[in-house]
């Protein structure tokens, strides 16, 4: 199956060395090497971006290829046989359905959280001030029910006892296309990752919620059962796992897990 939203993380098609690439002998005698897919979250885009340059600085003979989507979409396309090396998800329980199917190389691992936002039109016209206040917005973008930012929304809005009419509702594939809702004027407000009203800029306007009626969301990575690079899977899970992931996450705002 094709992958949706490849994107090539490795210099130029020529092979340039990016800045910073490491020295022709050490890149010799690094053992890693090969052609990494890693599918991972959509708000993870910006953070895995620089994450998978980095990886290659270090590995010059490894190239990254990132695929973005939702999570549960991604967990579709790994189950129909896509090549997938490495699996980064807005959740845990997407990890649940890849082992049940059998396409886990392992336990998956947490190692990073996000929280909730509420994005609006820049300015703020219609006052919104927390979730209770959506009961008054015209039109509110959501997540599918399906993805992990929807369930996660969902369990915002239920906190605070609030309960939109689908008529009024517009939803999206994945965090990014909900925020965009937003953003291009389809939508008066939305629930979104934290990380990604940050990343919108002045786009849009960010109303925080208190973390009394916030939920945590906590993204899992894992190895993609028979994987031909298990080694250059371990190594990649390792390095988002380590203090060059760590500091590219917390950058792009995500927590420790």
């Amino acid at each position: 199956m094709a992958l949706a939203g490849l994107v090539a993380l490795a210099g130029s098609a020529a092979g340039a060395a990016p800045a910073g690439a490491l020295p022709a002998a050490r890149a010799a005698a690094d053992p890693l090497r090969g052609e990494l897919t890693v599918s991972a979250a959509a708000s993870l885009g910006d953070a895995f971006a620089r994450i998978a340059r980095d990886f290659r600085r270090a590995h010059p003979a490894v190239r990254v290829r990132l695929n973005l989507a939702s999570s549960a979409g991604l967990v579709a396309q790994i189950q129909s046989g896509a090549p997938v090396d490495v699996f980064a998800a807005a959740d845990l329980a997407s990890f649940d359905r890849l082992a049940a199917s059998g396409h886990l190389a392992r336990t998956p691992v947490a190692f990073a959280r996000n929280r909730m936002a509420i994005v609006v039109k820049p300015g703020n016209p219609l006052a919104v001030r927390g979730p209770a206040d959506l009961t008054g917005v015209p039109v509110v973008a959501l997540c599918g029910r399906t993805v992990p930012c929807g369930a996660y929304a969902a369990a915002v809005l239920a906190r605070a006892g609030v309960a939109l009419p689908e008529s009024r509702v517009t939803r999206g594939l994945d965090a990014r296309a909900t925020l965009t809702a937003v953003a291009a004027g389809d939508a008066d407000a939305a629930v979104v990752y934290a990380t990604d009203a940050r990343a919108a800029g002045r786009a849009v306007t960010t109303v925080e919620i208190p973390a009394a009626g916030n939920v945590v969301a906590v993204y899992g990575i894992g190895v993609v059962r028979d994987t031909p690079r298990r080694a250059l899977a371990d190594a990649f899970v390792a390095w988002v796992r380590g203090p060059e992931g760590r500091a590219a996450l917390a950058a792009h705002g995500f927590g420790r897990p």
